[in-house]
């Protein structure tokens, strides 16, 4: 169980890390304003773009991946615990 907790541990504090990153970048317009979740600057270019898909999917893998290891996994292991017999 303690690698399941790690696992999801580490996918938390790096895709974490990695939308904090990109949203600082794109989604804050100035100090004063709205920090990490305010409007995303303008279409911008090639390599802006694909950082708005990361963008989102670090996000999305730090909320499903801890969910999955922590909640999920163990579920289904007990699930086929109780059903082998």
């Amino acid at each position: 169980m303690a690698d399941e907790f790690m696992k999801g541990l580490a996918i938390l504090i790096v895709c974490g890390l990695g939308w904090m990153v990109l949203a600082g970048w794109y989604n804050t317009p100035g100090f004063e304003a709205a920090q990490l979740t305010g409007a995303t600057s303008g279409a911008g270019t090639l390599y802006d773009q694909v950082a708005y898909v990361l963008r989102d999917g670090f996000f999305w893998a730090a909320v499903l991946g801890p969910v999955t290891f922590w909640l999920v996994l163990p579920a289904i292991s007990e699930y086929r615990g109780r059903n082998a017999n």
